[in-house]
């Protein structure tokens, strides 16, 4: 029986097969299936090495009479060809009232278990694909919407860009945001998503991107300071100035091509969706791919490629890009 995942909130099923490339989806979902029922059932979560654990709960006799027991199988993917016989007879036996979820994250859709699991009339089947970035970035902010939290748009933009479609990382900086705001519900902007995503400084960061993005000589003033006061470290800078440059890259060819959505086909987020198009007119397109290619030997300096300091590295990268000619050169 095929299920969309909406469908499983009502856990009316004694056996549930979850698969797809979404293993956080998977695994949060099967925890929901765990919990609901009856508040006295006994909860298993086993490895595929314990099933007898599951069948030894299930027999088992309470003093008031037969106990339900409900179990999650945490990698049904990775099973041999006896242990999938054993799963299969598990999940056609399953009782009403027990539940049996078996998670198979990323399973190969040739193997034997995964087919004939899916031919199982009584068992829920039900596929978590991975979500795309602006699918990711709708959950986000649906979730962050639910849990009464007020956070500014760019923030949740660089947010949801940096997480990269892990939810349990998704929930974890919610939880975190909930115990700074403490449930005041004032706005939480960049710098405060920023500190708990454990990036240093992200609006200083993004200052300096900008600066040197529109090659202003005040982009090394900045650099020093995050370097000195703020103590970020030089790969950090190198990582973000290399994605503004990127979407420079990007926005300009998207542009050329006659995109309708240049930002958007770009990735461009955040504060840099305001200021890509002013900054794309400071540097002719050559010059950003030189500009890529000195940010990458940058960052092998900084690596350990070169005895140079690091400051150093940064304070010499950011004049070349700021400067006219020095690329060429």
């Amino acid at each position: 029986m095929r299920l969309s995942p909406q469908q499983l909130i009502s856990a009316d099923h004694a056996a549930y097969y979850l698969h797809g490339e979404d293993e956080d989806a998977i695994f949060e979902a099967a925890e929901v299936l765990l919990a609901a029922g009856e508040p006295d059932a006994v909860r298993l979560r086993v490895d595929i090495t314990e099933l007898a654990r599951i069948e030894q709960e299930s027999r088992s006799q309470g003093l008031f009479g037969p106990s339900c027991c409900y179990a999650i199988v945490r990698n049904a993917g990775s099973a041999n060809p006896k242990q999938s016989e054993h799963l299969l007879k598990l999940a056609t036996d399953a009782r009403a009232e027990n539940r049996l979820i078996l998670c198979a994250a990323g399973i190969d859709w040739k193997k034997a278990l995964h087919k004939k699991m899916r031919q199982i009339s009584s068992v829920a089947e039900c596929e978590f694909a991975r979500l795309d970035e602006a699918g990711f970035a709708r959950w986000f902010d649906a979730e962050v919407k639910k849990s009464g939290l007020v956070v500014s748009a760019d923030a949740l933009a660089w947010a949801a860009e940096r997480l990269s479609g892990m939810r349990l990382a998704a929930r974890q900086l919610i939880a975190r945001l909930q115990d700074f705001d403490g449930g005041e519900g004032a706005e939480i902007g960049m710098s405060v998503v920023g500190e708990l995503l454990g990036e240093r400084a992200p609006g200083e960061l993004e200052a300096w991107c900008h600066a040197v993005a529109m090659r202003n000589a005040r982009a090394i003033g900045i650099a020093r300071q995050l370097l000195a006061s703020q103590q970020v470290v030089e790969v950090q800078m190198i990582s973000w100035l290399g994605t503004r440059l990127q979407q420079l890259l990007m926005y300009r060819w998207f542009q050329s091509q006659g995109d309708r959505n240049p930002l958007g086909s770009a990735r461009v987020f955040g504060d840099a969706r305001k200021q890509v198009d002013q900054e794309s007119r400071c540097w002719k397109g050559p010059e950003l791919s030189l500009a890529m290619r000195r940010i990458v030997e940058a960052e092998k300096l900084i690596k350990g490629a070169s005895i140079e300091e690091g400051p150093v590295v940064i304070e010499h990268l950011t004049l070349d890009l700021i400067g006219n000619g020095r690329l060429e050169s």
